[in-house]
């Protein structure tokens, strides 16, 4: 049996996420959504480890519970440090298998005077290899992944602060780092042309601040539920597949500067160079050109087909294929020409995942003709565009969302029937 992970996100007392994020309302989430474990996220933080140990309960084999909802101890951690004449900024998922290990680790960070209580996401100035030494040291069964490996700012691969080659930054660990998290701005096909990740599962969570958030990217894996078969799942990558945000819409997908109003794609790149036209510095570079600075292969070498919605590649047929979406409420929302978040929307959410099933499933396998019957036949329509990847995008780039729109305004009475 096949379980949906989302294993990246963060509580309340990380910075710039919401108040409500707490055991109870992210077990009843993870059931709006259909995942079935959850990272607990931030176990680092003082405040937020204590509600774990009061509201969570050993359910087994390195696993957590919560009202039926299966959490694995995870956080994230922010190492800012000098090598190689540069400033690196990388982030790092960990997940650790009991709440023993989450004490030795904390204590072993507070003896090299890292502040834990600052941040659910706590910055350190210790070195990636650093942090490798004392995770493994604490418990050799932890497992480490660098999270959004893209993007510019604080990554492995990102372009204003990470390394060219994977190797570089984790050193004599980097057979222990079995996987890799996409981020939001890319997906599975941009890093299976790297060739420097052949070797590494590619993963994909949703790096949630809010509630409604969580899912927006998943990993569905093979095994059976637990940390010890997680752990071997990564390792000889048994994974079914993940499910995608579009990358566009992703906040780093293409170059440019938000404050002088520049986009540039790849190929604007390579005609204009990385200089912005209006002020003279240099663009924010993005994932895609990221990408294509670092790509191994073509698009045309990973010999890509799609078969019901999942991408796969017939060169490469033993990657996990790959599933992108949009988020149900953005569609009900954009059906109703109204606001994600406001209550009309959230109750006509509400009423397809009390009655139907959950959003992943409404999204990839609920039939058409049973949505329509619960909200009506646009949002019966606007799944169904969505399934087929019939929507108009405008790149996100800069730290600027890109823009999904699922209707574009330009389709005919006969295109919409």
């Amino acid at each position: 049996m096949a379980y949906v992970a989302d294993l990246h996100l963060h509580s309340r007392f990380s910075r710039a996420c919401s108040p409500q994020l707490n055991i109870p309302n992210l077990s009843k989430w993870a059931k709006f959504k259909g995942i079935d474990l959850l990272g607990t996220a931030d176990f680092l933080h003082p405040v937020w480890f204590a509600e774990l140990k009061k509201d969570l309960r050993e359910w087994g084999n390195g696993l957590y519970q919560h009202n039926g909802v299966k959490f694995l101890l995870s956080t994230e951690i922010s190492c800012i440090y000098t090598e190689g004449g540069k400033c690196r900024r990388i982030h790092l998922v960990i997940f650790l298998p009991s709440f023993e290990s989450v004490s030795k680790l904390s204590a072993e960070l507070i003896k090299r005077k890292v502040n834990l209580a600052s941040d659910g996401r706590p910055i350190t100035g210790l070195s990636v290899k650093q942090i490798c030494e004392i995770v493994f040291g604490v418990d050799k069964s932890a497992i480490i992944i660098p999270a959004h490996i893209w993007t510019p700012w604080f990554s492995l691969f990102g372009s204003e602060s990470g390394f060219d080659f994977f190797k570089e930054c984790f050193g004599e660990f980097s057979d222990s780092i079995y996987a890799v998290e996409t981020g939001l701005s890319s997906e599975p096909e941009m890093n299976w042309r790297v060739a420097d990740l052949d070797n590494k599962s590619i993963v994909s969570f949703s790096d949630a601040h809010s509630l409604p958030n969580i899912g927006r990217e998943v990993t569905l894996f093979k095994g059976d539920l637990g940390y010890s078969n997680l752990l071997s799942d990564l390792k000889t990558q048994n994974i079914v597949g993940t499910i995608e945000f579009f990358p566009e819409e992703g906040k780093y997908h293409w170059s440019g500067h938000r404050n002088c109003n520049v986009i540039a794609s790849p190929e604007d790149i390579r005609k204009n160079g990385e200089t912005c036209p209006k002020c003279g510095k240099r663009l924010t570079i993005g994932v895609a050109e990221r990408v294509e600075k670092l790509a191994s292969r073509s698009v045309a070498d990973l010999d890509l087909e799609t078969i019901d919605g999942v991408i796969k590649s017939k060169k490469y047929p033993n990657r996990p294929g790959f599933r992108m979406l949009v988020g149900l409420e953005k569609i009900i929302a954009e059906a109703l020409g109204q606001s994600v978040g406001t209550q009309k929307v959230r109750n006509e959410y509400d009423k397809l995942v009390m009655n139907l099933d959950p959003e992943l499933k409404i999204l990839t396998k609920t039939s058409l003709d049973l949505i329509k019957l619960y909200s009506g036949e646009k949002i019966a329509e606007g799944v169904d565009r969505v399934r087929q990847g019939k929507l108009s995008i405008k790149p996100g780039y800069d730290n600027t969302y890109g823009v999904i729109n699922i209707w574009d305004g330009t389709e005919t009475e006969e295109d919409i029937k």
